[in-house]
Formats: C-alpha cells, sequence, structure tokens
C-alpha cells in the first residue's frame, strides 16, 4: 500500500508540475490559453499572477518528491510528513477549485484525484 501511495503522490506531484510549466512558463501561448479558457488580452493581463500561482504548484510537487527520497532513505517519519503535506495541499487546492468554480469540475478531480487516493494508500500502508 505504500508504494502504491507513493506512485499516486507522485502521478499528483507530476500533474502539478506539468501545472507549474502552462503557468509560469507558457501561459500565453495558444496551448495554455486553450487550457485554461483565456484571450489573448487575458492572459497578458495575469502573465504575473499565472507565473506566481504556477511556482506554487511545483513547490507542492517538491515537497512531494523529496519527501519521497526521503522516505525511501528510512526516515518514515519525516519523509512520510513531507509527502503528506504536498499531496494535502494538493487535494486542498482542488477542493478550492471544485467549490469556486463548478464550470472547473474536470481540472479539480484531475488535479485532486490521484493526492487524494495516494495520501489514503500511503496512511494505510503506514499503520499496517
Amino acid at each position: 500500500m505504500t508504494t502504491a501511495g507513493l506512485v499516486l503522490t507522485g502521478v499528483g506531484a507530476l500533474v502539478h508540475v506539468y501545472i507549474w510549466v502552462l503557468e509560469s512558463l507558457l501561459w500565453t501561448t495558444d496551448r495554455a490559453r486553450a487550457t485554461f479558457g483565456t484571450t489573448p488580452q487575458d492572459a497578458a493581463a495575469t502573465r504575473s499572477m499565472a507565473y506566481n500561482q504556477g511556482f506554487y504548484n511545483l513547490f507542492l510537487a517538491v515537497l512531494v518528491a523529496v519527501g519521497t527520497v526521503v522516505l525511501a532513505t528510512g526516515a518514515t517519519a519525516a519523509g512520510a510528513s513531507l509527502v503528506f503535506a504536498g499531496a494535502g495541499s494538493m487535494v486542498a487546492a482542488g477542493l478550492v477549485l471544485l467549490t469556486s468554480d463548478r464550470t472547473k469540475t474536470r481540472p479539480a478531480l484531475v488535479q485532486l484525484t490521484p493526492p487524494l487516493l495516494g495520501v489514503v494508500l500511503l496512511a494505510v500502508g503506514l499503520a499496517a
């Protein structure tokens, strides 16, 4: 269960790295604008905000990645704490998106489902 939990939280981390790329590096491109439903004018006006927000997503992914490595080295409490903090924040952010704009249900579920399942499986695995 622990391995499955780490794999799923890792998937969540990869999703958040992808979001970082879109928000922080590609925000004004056709691809990012299509993904987020923005016009060229909206993208230009919100570029600095998206750049900042993208880094939040990257930092959550880094927490999960570092926690996974730390856990693998045998420091279970420290590693699990980092994974739970990063993945739990991913779930919370997905819930905020879901409750703030129902038209964003699909992206919210993409954002929150892998880390949620991962947190549950990791908790079960560590409790065993």
